[in-house]
């Protein structure tokens, strides 16, 4: 690694998003931290919301992202919901994406002018897929196909998933780039009981608002008990488990430089509406966690 304090250039950065819905919206609050420091952001891989928050970085629109998703409401999110009631998955995403696109614009990785690398998975098998070419919103859409909520995307006549399902942090596809040092945002970290998600009792929170609208629609095919639907939510927080041993394990086989870790508990997956609260969230983790990398 370079001697940074001795580098009179910028210091590029090999930079991993991790997964974890909602979460991921701290990848912003860490990006502004390291552009405040004046590092050169040069290469990113991302999974899930990492993979969404990367490509819009690496496309130059992340403050306009910004100021929408700053902007969001719960009644917003489920407006977002393309319900497909298919058997693999609720949730088409074609509408996700499209509003994305309309705001971020249509255009090619290749097109980018930072190296950028979604990660989704190939659950049949059992092999990830780096997606580096082609459409941008077309990789993210594998990208963040969560099981059980979105349908998954068919790609090049596979069928792709969430990547967090094999690898919620992915660092491998950065192992050659020709930059000073990586740094790593995983969003499963160690859950902290004196937590941001503490609210008031009278608190709607969006699990249950999602819950009821799907309920709603639901009805009108066949009656289901309550609990089928706080099913999801086992289902759910299995998966955040799930994906934070097999980040634990990637990251201790192949360890970034440097590390960022935002407690699974943060916020519920779908808590978009709580967007000012992760950033910041991300900002100061970045800063606590990063604080020997300031200039002097």
């Amino acid at each position: 690694m370079a001697n940074i304090k001795s580098v009179d250039k910028r210091i590029s950065i090999s930079l991993v998003l991790g997964s974890g819905g909602a979460r991921g919206l701290a990848h912003i609050g860490v990006i502004h931290w390291l552009e405040e420091q004046g590092y050169e952001i040069a290469s990113i891989s991302g999974c899930s919301m990492g993979a969404l928050i990367g490509g819009v970085y690496a496309a130059g629109k992340l403050e306009l992202f910004e100021q929408w998703v700053r902007d969001i409401t719960k009644v917003d999110i489920l407006t977002l919901l393309d319900l497909s009631w298919q058997k693999n998955g609720l949730v088409k995403g074609d509408k996700i994406i499209a509003t994305l696109t309309e705001l971020v614009g249509d255009i090619d990785i290749e097109q980018l002018p930072i190296k950028f690398t979604a990660v989704a998975a190939d659950i049949a098998n059992e092999k990830e897929v780096w997606l580096s070419t082609g459409n941008l919103f077309d990789a993210i859409r594998a990208s963040i196909s969560l099981p059980l909520f979105f349908t998954p995307f068919h790609h090049q006549g596979v069928e792709l998933i969430d990547g967090g399902v094999l690898n919620p942090v992915p660092i491998a596809p950065i192992f050659n780039d020709n930059t000073d040092f990586s740094i790593a945002v995983n969003l499963g970290g160690s859950v902290v009981k004196s937590n941001i998600t503490e609210k008031s009792s009278n608190e709607t929170q969006p699990a249950s608002k999602m819950n009821s609208f799907l309920a709603r629609f639901k009805r009108n095919v066949v009656e289901h008990s309550v609990n089928e639907w706080g099913a999801y939510d086992i289902a759910n927080q299995a998966f955040d488990a799930m994906q934070s041993t097999i980040a634990r394990q990637k990251l201790a086989a192949y360890p970034a430089d440097y590390f960022v870790e935002i407690a699974r508990n943060a916020c519920g997956t779908l808590e978009f509406h709580r967007a000012d609260e992760m950033i910041k969230l991300g900002y100061d983790t970045a800063e606590a966690s990063l604080a020997r990398l300031k200039k002097t």
